[in-house]
């Protein structure tokens, strides 16, 4: 439950700060502005990837499994029934 509930926090965290690139891109157009842009930018980016390691670790430690069709796919082959 504490994985699931990191993700989601990072998920929102990436949403607020594309928001607030978009925010300071659309509405004020000077250069002070525009370093805040980036700085939005470059911190959803940064948060992207440490959010791709941190799944990637769990999922491959076993902290995280799959749910659905991903996990249909790592289960043993089924015998046909005749």
């Amino acid at each position: 439950m504490i994985i699931k509930s990191i993700v989601i926090i990072a998920f929102i965290l990436i949403i607020i700060s594309l928001g607030s690139a978009l925010f300071h891109l659309v509405k004020h157009k000077t250069q002070e502005q525009s370093e805040k842009t980036v700085k939005a930018l470059t911190f959803r980016i940064t948060l992207s990837i440490v959010l791709f390691i941190f799944i990637f670790i769990a999922f491959a430690t076993g902290m995280f499994t799959p749910h659905g069709l991903g996990a249909r796919m790592h289960q043993a082959p089924v015998a046909p029934v005749k």
